[in-house]
This record gives C-alpha cells, sequence and structure tokens, in this order.
C-alpha cells in the first residue's frame, strides 16, 4: 500500500514539475508566506505521503510543517500544487480552484482572477487531480476536502 502511494505521488509531482502558478515566483509577492510554518500550521499530506520534513497531526490532519527552506523534491504535494486544490464537483469531475485554506496567506488566493496564472500550471493540477481520482484512498480524501470547501462556501456567502 505503501509503496503504491509513494509511486502514485511521484508520477503527481513529475506531471508539476518545476510548473509554478504564476510564471514568476510567486514567492516575491508575499514573502514566502506559505513555506513559514509555525510548529500548528502548515501543509496537508495525501493519505499515506511520507516526507522528510517535520510532520505534525492536528485534529486527526498530518501536515508538514517547514521553517521556509528546503528542496522541491522533499516537499509533499500540497505544497506544490499551493494555492490550488484539484476539487472534485458533485458530479464527480476534477475542476482546479483556488485553496481557500491559503485565503490567509496567499495573494494570489485573494486576487487570483486578477493575477495572470499560468495556465500550463493549472492544466497540470488538474491533470494530477485525475490521476489522484483513480486511487480510492485519494478520491476519498479530495471528496473530503471538496466537501470541507463546499461548506466553507456556503457558509461564507451567508455571513457577507
Amino acid at each position: 500500500m505503501k509503496n503504491s502511494c509513494e509511486r502514485l505521488y511521484k508520477k503527481a509531482k513529475r506531471i508539476i514539475g518545476d510548473k509554478t502558478p504564476l510564471k514568476k515566483d510567486c514567492g516575491l509577492l508575499c514573502g514566502k508566506a506559505c513555506c513559514k510554518g509555525d510548529g500548528e500550521t502548515g501543509m496537508l499530506l495525501f493519505p499515506f505521503e511520507q516526507t522528510a520534513l517535520p510532520v505534525i497531526e492536528k485534529d486527526g490532519v498530518r501536515l508538514c510543517v517547514c521553517n521556509g527552506s528546503c528542496s522541491r523534491e522533499e516537499r509533499p504535494l500540497s505544497c506544490m500544487i499551493f494555492p490550488f486544490f484539484p476539487y472534485i464537483t458533485p458530479e464527480g469531475r476534477i475542476k482546479v480552484i483556488p485553496d481557500i485554506r491559503g485565503s490567509e496567506v496567499c495573494p494570489v488566493v485573494r486576487n487570483f482572477t486578477e493575477v495572470r496564472l499560468d495556465r500550463r500550471f493549472l492544466r497540470r493540477v488538474k491533470e494530477v487531480g485525475r490521476l489522484l481520482k483513480e486511487d480510492a484512498r485519494c478520491r476519498a480524501f479530495l471528496e473530503e476536502i471538496s466537501r470541507e470547501t463546499d461548506v466553507y462556501i456556503e457558509l461564507s456567502g451567508k455571513m457577507q
């Protein structure tokens, strides 16, 4: 089980490659805010995902935290696709959306309609979503996060 997930994540990381949300270093916009874990916050780890970086468990969720510098190869998949997420629609299709959990730290999420995004990156995130959707554990994870996103969007709409 562990080996099949490792192969899956390696393939997903190869798909993303060196692509990032912008054609330039988006970390220049925010001082690399997404890379500044504080021991309590971090990036979600996908099911059975392994990393050499520190991992904490918070509310039953495994998070990778870092000090702001790591090699691209060590980063978890969530870091490589941030600030977007392969959302599974209620009809079962993959749609790439801004990761709402990043709205606190990421100007790309807060202003994604005004930012010139690298479309190749978005297509690759979608391709990764389709790949992960084929694995039952990853599909369940994507669906869970997608439904949590639905609830958050519904609640935030009611609060406005």
